[in-house]
C-alpha cells in the first residue's frame, strides 16, 4: 500500500475508532509501530486533533471534533455546496453559525482559481432572499443539542415588552420560516407539544435534575401526534381561496396541512381549530383581502368585521 493511500485510510480509521493504540494500528495496516507513529505525526500536522496518554492503559484518541478525509468534488458539485452554505448568510442567527462560516471559507480558499472566478460571477446573479429580522436567537445551539440528545431545558420565554414566563421543555426539532427560527418541543407546563419562536427564548439552561429519561422524541411521530390531537374548545373553519390566495397560503408552514388545492389552482380550507385562535385567523384573513371568502364560523366573521371597523375608525 502506498504511503498516501495508507494515510488516507489511517485518517478514516482513527476518526471511526476515536480511541486506539499504536500496536493495534500497526497490526491492522501491516507496518511497524515506528511507521504508524510517523504517520500519526503527519496526520496531526494536517489538522487531525490527536491526544496521547502514557501508561499501561494509555493510547491515542481523537479530541474535539473529527476531521473528515479529503473528498473530491466536480465543478458543479463544488458550486452547489458553496451556494448551499452561502444561502444561509441572510439569517441573523444560525445554530452552527461559526462552523458554517469556517466551512465556507475553507471550501472557497481551496478551490482552483478558475472555479473561484466562476463562483464570484455567480454570486452577483444568484441569491436566496428571506425577510431580514431584528434580534438574535442566541439559544439556537443549545436547542439543537437538546433536540438531538433528548435533553430537557428550562427557558425564559416571552415576546418583547412582555414579562417572560418560565417553561420546562423538551425540544424535538428546529425549523426556519419567513426569517424566523421555531422550535417544536414538549412543554411540561402545557402538557403537550408547542411551537416556540426562538427569538423569544431569552435564556435557556439544561435541567440537570430532570428525571425524564425518555429517548429523544422522533420528529415525525410528534407531527402525527399533533395532527391527531383534538384542539381544545374546537370550532370548524371553512374558507374558499382564489389561485392567488392559495399561493399566499402555501408559503405559511402552519397552514399547508389544512389546504386543499383544486385543478384550477384555487383551493379550500376545511379544518377544526381552537376557538382561542379566532383573533389570529381574523387578522390573517383580513390580510388576504379579496383572495378569500370566509364560510364559517360566524364568530370569525364577526371578529373580521370588528377589526375592519377599528381600522376604518383609525383612518377617519
Amino acid at each position: 500500500m502506498s504511503k498516501s493511500k495508507r494515510l488516507m485510510e489511517l485518517m478514516m480509521t482513527v476518526n471511526r475508532k476515536r480511541r486506539f493504540k499504536v500496536r493495534e494500528l500497526a497490526d491492522e495496516f501491516g507496518v511497524s509501530t515506528r511507521t504508524i507513529l510517523r504517520d500519526l505525526q503527519e496526520l496531526s500536522e494536517l489538522g487531525v486533533p490527536l491526544y496521547s496518554e502514557v501508561g499501561p492503559h494509555g493510547g491515542y484518541q481523537v479530541i474535539r471534533e473529527r476531521v473528515l478525509p479529503p473528498i473530491a468534488f466536480t465543478e458543479g458539485e463544488a458550486a452547489a455546496m458553496f451556494f448551499a452554505v452561502h444561502s444561509l448568510r441572510h439569517y441573523a442567527s444560525l445554530p452552527f453559525e461559526a462552523e458554517s462560516a469556517s466551512a465556507l471559507k475553507k471550501f472557497y480558499l481551496n478551490m482552483p482559481g478558475d472555479i473561484r472566478e466562476r463562483i464570484d460571477s455567480m454570486k452577483d446573479r444568484v441569491d436566496f432572499l428571506i425577510p431580514k429580522r431584528r434580534g438574535d436567537t442566541p439559544c439556537l445551539p443549545m436547542l439543537l443539542d437538546a433536540a438531538i440528545c433528548g435533553k430537557v431545558l428550562v427557558i425564559e420565554y416571552g415576546a418583547k415588552g412582555q414579562e417572560a414566563e418560565r417553561r420546562r421543555i423538551k425540544p424535538v426539532s428546529l425549523y426556519a420560516n419567513d426569517g424566523f427560527w421555531y422550535c417544536t418541543a414538549y412543554c411540561y407546563l402545557r402538557e403537550g407539544y408547542r411551537v416556540f419562536r426562538c427569538d423569544r427564548i431569552r435564556a435557556a439552561a439544561y435541567d440537570d435534575a430532570a428525571s425524564d429519561m425518555m429517548a429523544p422524541l422522533d420528529p415525525e411521530q410528534v407531527r402525527l401526534d399533533r395532527e391527531a390531537a383534538e384542539p381544545k374548545d374546537p370550532v370548524r373553519l371553512r374558507a374558499k381561496l382564489s389561485r392567488v390566495g392559495v399561493q399566499r397560503c402555501e408559503s405559511e408552514h402552519w397552514l399547508a396541512p389544512m389546504l386543499k388545492v383544486g385543478e384550477d389552482g384555487g383551493g379550500t380550507i376545511d379544518a377544526v381549530v381552537p376557538r382561542s385562535e379566532i383573533p389570529f385567523f381574523a387578522e390573517f384573513f383580513i390580510a388576504l383581502g379579496n383572495e378569500v371568502i370566509l364560510k364559517e364560523p360566524d364568530e370569525l366573521k364577526d371578529a373580521v368585521r370588528r377589526k375592519l371597523v377599528e381600522l376604518m375608525d383609525r383612518y377617519r
